[in-house]
C-alpha cells in the first residue's frame, strides 16, 4: 500500500514537472513586447551617392519555418520562408557583396556543424552567389569585398567561392571566428581568406555610438550592433533615387521583430545569440528608427519581403 501511495506520489511529482517545463516553454514563444524606447528626435544624415550606385538582392536559398520560430508571438501556423539571401551593392570606388548566402559547397560545409544541425536547418538551395553573378554577366573584379554582417554559416558559406575577395569584419567579429566554435566553424574552413579588419572610426550615426562610412560619402555606412554575435552590424545604404535601407543582419529574423519589438522565442534567442541584452538594446534602437522614419526599408537578412523592394540583377545583354 504504502509503494502504491510512494509511486503515485512520484508519478505527479514527475507530471507536475512536466507540466511546469511544458508551461515555461509555452511562455517563452508568448506575445511580450519590449517596453517603447524613447523617440528619436534627430534627422536622416546627409547622404551624396554617385548616380551610379545601385543595390540587387541576390537569392540562393531558403529555409521553411514559422512566424513562431522567428518573434515571440508569432504563430505556428503562419509559415514563411526564410531567405538565405546576398546583396549586391554597385559603387564606382569598389561594389560590395554584403554576406554571401548559401555557398556551392554548403552540403559538404553541413557536416562540419552537430549532427542535430542538419535536422534542425533544413535548408532548400538556390543559385549560389557566385554563380548568379557570373549568369547575368557581372564582372567579378569590380567587386571590392565580401561585408560580413557576422559570421553565421548562411551567411559566410559562400566565402570560398569569392576566393581572392577581401572579407570585411570588425575586430570583435574577426576574433569571433576564430574562437566561435560550432558556430563559426564554415567560416574557418572557408580556406585562405584575405580578411581586412576595419575600424568604427566615425561618430554617432542615426542613435548608434559609432560609425564607418565606407567611402566618405554617406551611400554606405556601417554600425555596430553587437548581441547576435559579438561584432555584428546593420549596414545603412543611401541610394540616388532617395530610398534608404538598413540591412539589419539577424538583429532580428522577420521585419516583426521591430515593428512589434518581439525578441526571438526563449529558445532560439539562447541558442543564437551570444548577448541577448545587446540584442535588445540595438533591437530598440531600431524599432525608433522605424517610428520616426516609416520610408526607412528594414531589412532583415532572413525577411523576404524586405528584400521584395531590392530589384534582382538585370540579365546580360543578348550577344550581338
Amino acid at each position: 500500500m504504502r509503494g502504491g501511495r510512494a509511486a503515485k506520489t512520484i508519478l505527479l511529482a514527475a507530471a507536475a514537472a512536466i507540466a511546469g517545463a511544458l508551461a515555461l516553454l509555452a511562455h517563452g514563444f508568448a506575445a511580450a513586447p519590449l517596453p517603447a524606447p524613447p523617440p528619436f528626435a534627430g534627422a536622416l544624415p546627409p547622404a551624396a551617392p554617385p548616380p551610379e550606385m545601385a543595390a540587387y538582392q541576390v537569392p540562393t536559398g531558403t529555409i521553411p519555418r514559422s512566424a513562431a520560430f522567428a518573434y515571440r508571438g508569432g504563430a505556428f501556423s503562419d509559415h514563411r520562408d526564410f531567405a538565405m539571401t546576398a546583396t549586391l551593392v554597385r559603387h564606382p570606388r569598389g561594389d560590395l557583396l554584403i554576406d554571401t548566402g548559401l555557398g556551392r559547397g554548403i552540403d559538404r560545409q553541413v557536416a562540419l556543424m552537430p549532427f542535430w544541425f542538419a535536422a534542425a536547418a533544413p535548408y532548400q538551395r538556390g543559385t549560389p552567389a557566385a554563380d548568379a553573378l557570373d549568369a547575368a554577366g557581372y564582372d567579378r573584379r569590380r567587386l571590392r569585398a565580401v561585408l560580413l554582417t557576422h559570421a553565421h554559416w548562411d551567411h559566410a558559406s559562400g566565402l570560398p567561392d569569392f576566393a581572392g575577395t577581401p572579407v570585411w569584419v570588425n575586430a570583435a567579429e574577426r576574433d569571433f571566428i576564430a574562437r566561435g566554435g560550432w558556430i563559426t566553424a564554415i567560416a574557418r574552413a572557408a580556406g585562405d581568406l584575405r580578411y581586412e579588419t576595419y575600424a568604427f572610426d566615425g561618430g554617432p550615426y542615426l542613435g548608434f555610438p559609432a560609425s564607418h562610412d565606407v567611402y566618405g560619402d554617406g551611400a554606405i555606412v556601417i554600425v555596430p550592433a553587437a548581441g547576435h554575435t559579438p561584432g555584428s552590424v546593420i549596414v545603412f545604404l543611401a541610394l540616388p533615387d532617395g530610398r534608404r535601407y538598413a540591412l539589419v543582419g539577424d538583429l532580428v529574423w522577420q521585419r516583426e521583430g521591430i515593428s512589434q519589438r518581439e525578441e526571438r522565442p526563449w529558445p532560439q534567442r539562447a541558442l543564437a545569440d551570444s548577448d541577448p541584452r545587446g540584442v535588445r538594446e540595438n533591437l530598440l534602437r531600431m524599432a525608433a528608427l522605424a517610428a520616426r522614419f516609416p520610408e526607412l526599408i528594414i531589412v532583415p537578412a532572413h525577411d523576404q519581403r524586405g528584400f521584395a523592394a531590392m530589384p534582382r540583377l538585370p540579365p546580360p545583354p543578348p550577344a550581338s
